[in-house]
This record gives C-alpha cells, sequence and structure tokens, in this order.
C-alpha cells in the first residue's frame, strides 16, 4: 500500500510552471473528489437503511446477520470515503502550496 502511495504522490509532482490549464484541472479534480465523498456516503446511507429494514423484520429471524452485516458495511465505507477524500485533499492542497509558492518565487 505504501508504494502505491509513493506513486501516486510522484504522479501529483509538477516540472513546470503551473498555467490556467492545471488550475483549472486541479479544480476539476477536486470537485471530483468530493462527489466521490457524497457517493461513497450515499451508498453507506442505504447500507444502513438497509440493515435497520433487515433488523425489523420479525418474520425472517434467521436472516438478521444480512441486516448487521449492512450495518457494519456502511460504517466501514463510510470510513473508507473519509480517509480517502482526505488522502486525496491532502496530496492537492501540497500541490497547490509547491506550486504557488515556486511561483512566487519567480517573480
Amino acid at each position: 500500500m505504501f508504494k502505491k502511495i509513493k506513486i501516486l504522490g510522484h504522479i501529483f509532482e509538477h516540472q513546470d510552471e503551473i498555467i490556467l490549464r492545471d488550475y483549472l484541472a486541479l479544480e476539476r479534480t477536486k470537485l471530483a473528489n468530493q462527489r466521490t465523498l457524497l457517493a461513497y456516503l450515499r451508498t453507506s446511507l442505504y447500507m444502513l437503511l438497509g440493515g435497520i429494514a433487515f433488523l425489523q423484520l420479525t418474520d425472517f429471524e434467521n436472516i438478521r446477520w444480512i441486516g448487521y452485516m449492512a450495518l457494519a458495511l456502511s460504517v466501514i465505507l463510510i470510513s473508507i470515503g473519509i480517509i480517502r477524500f482526505y488522502v486525496i485533499k491532502a496530496r492537492l492542497d501540497r500541490y497547490y502550496k509547491k506550486a504557488s509558492k515556486e511561483k512566487n518565487d519567480s517573480k
């Protein structure tokens, strides 16, 4: 896992001066990151509702485990979504800081 993070870190490093097109691409990436977090949140809420619905079924006691599994999966999904959001957000912030610092240094 650490190798992947290291490899992805190299993707976000820039070599040349940042131009408008690059800033727009970074903004699109930020928006995509937010959209992905909302998708994780939506999926987690559906799993939560499904788990509660399975636990409310009184006639089907032998499949209550599906409800508990859905509740656990809901917590796991929202955790993964939040972690991914902040990891990508930190990488983008580092990129912006490097880019703006280099731009200010060149002036």
